[in-house]
């Protein structure tokens, strides 16, 4: 096979799918009925055509057996005259017009013979296109019902095209709602370490540790000063309160004294941290 020949039947072929594809058979079975009653009428036109000519003939039969009579009649009045010449003349035109007759009455026994016959075949073309027409609407009933079953059936088990689109946007919803889970869930952790107050904040994760401290050593103080109230309330009311007095004095002045020396110790690793910086560039430098 060559190429064109091979070309050419790849494309019938393709082609031939597409128009199947494409193809209603409701639409064929209505496109051949009106085929039909179109060949019907055109034989019930061609049966009207046929009678006309023949009724054409069959009037220039008539004329022409008036003719005859009157050359009868002629013949006879030049007989009667003494006018053989004219008798002749008279006859002569009659066997002419008998014999058109014979002519015209061939023609006409062969138009109706053709007459009954396209008759008969438009009888039987109109039975088979009754039968043609109750068949076609038994198949379209089937056809229909076959293709309502069908959507029906393609909607209860999800694989018709729409129930497809839902079944991609129901996934589609639900990865939408883990994405959005996760990333609440990430900013809620991310809340929680302290990664905003980082980002908003100058204090670095040792001036948080250090309030922390001081936040617990200040509460610690405050009750030990109410159970130290509590304590002593059964005593005097001015050695209770030079007593408490006292201790809390006491208490604020070590609280200040660690504050002071934990300032320090971050001066001190300040320093050390800026003094690494340092060695850092000058071990770069020399490098370069």
């Amino acid at each position: 096979m060559g190429i064109l020949s091979r070309a050419s039947y790849v494309i019938r072929s393709k082609v031939n799918s597409i128009l199947n594809r494409a193809e209603d058979p409701t639409e064929t079975l209505d496109y051949s009925y009106e085929q039909m009653r179109d060949e019907l009428q055109d034989v019930k036109q061609g049966i009207a055509d046929l009678t006309t000519q023949k009724k054409r003939l069959e009037i220039q039969k008539r004329r022409l057996e008036e003719n005859v009579e009157k050359h009868n009649r002629q013949a006879r009045e030049a007989v009667q005259q003494d006018r053989d010449d004219l008798a002749r003349q008279a006859l002569e035109k009659k066997n002419s017009k008998m014999q058109q007759i014979e002519e015209i009455e061939g023609q006409i026994a062969e138009l109706q013979s053709t007459q009954d016959s396209l008759v008969e075949k438009k009888n039987e073309l109109q039975s088979r296109i009754e039968e043609f027409r109750t068949k076609k609407e038994t198949m379209k009933a089937r056809y229909e019902a076959a293709e309502a079953s069908t959507r029906v059936s393609e909607a209860m088990t999800g694989v018709g095209d729409e129930m497809d689109d839902v079944g991609r946007a129901i996934e589609r919803a639900e990865d939408r709602t883990d994405e959005m889970e996760a990333r609440s869930q990430a900013m809620d952790e991310l809340q929680d370490t302290g990664a905003f107050d980082d980002a908003l904040s100058d204090k670095d994760s040792i001036d948080r540790e250090l309030e922390e401290v001081s936040s617990d050593r200040e509460v610690e103080a405050e009750l030990e000063t109410l159970k130290s109230e509590a304590g002593t309330g059964a005593d005097g009311d001015g050695s209770g309160s030079a007593a408490s007095t006292d201790e809390v004095e006491s208490e604020l002045a070590d609280l200040e004294a660690e504050v002071d020396t934990a300032d320090a110790d971050e001066d001190v690793d300040v320093a050390d941290l800026e003094t690494e910086d340092l060695g850092a560039e000058d071990v770069d430098a020399e490098n370069r």
